[in-house]
């Protein structure tokens, strides 16, 4: 697999950098995990150490973190931090995704990408 990355908007590295100098941790893991409609949703978290296997992406003074599994789904996609009305959310630009669900919750890949292990 030829990996192109994981990149962060400047206002989503702002927010997770904000995040971390309050609640400390290693980094942003970013994941995947079965779930609604579409088969797939993305996990964001906090880090608080880094685990075996985990592959390091580095944008912006974050360090962001990703399980082996999730990576095919989510590889070349850019994280950036929204104002949808009142809330506020990271929002995924995914270039491996082929469909989403209505209410997007979750989302599709080719099926040569979805090989997490949910």
């Amino acid at each position: 697999m030829n990996t192109q990355g994981i990149s962060l908007t400047p206002a989503a590295a702002d927010r997770v950098l904000r995040f971390l100098g309050k609640e400390g941790g290693a980094g942003l893991r970013l994941a995947v995990r079965r779930t609604g409609c579409s088969g797939w949703a993305y996990v964001v978290e906090l880090a608080e150490q880094r685990q075996d296997g985990d592959l390091e992406f580095d944008d912006k003074g974050v360090r962001i973190l990703v399980d082996p599994s999730s990576l095919p789904m989510i590889d070349g996609s850019t994280v950036d931090y929204v104002r949808d009305g009142l809330n506020w959310a990271f929002e995924f630009r995914n270039p491996n995704v082929t469909d989403e669900c209505g209410c997007g919750e979750s989302f599709t890949v080719a099926s040569g990408n979805s090989t997490a292990d949910g």
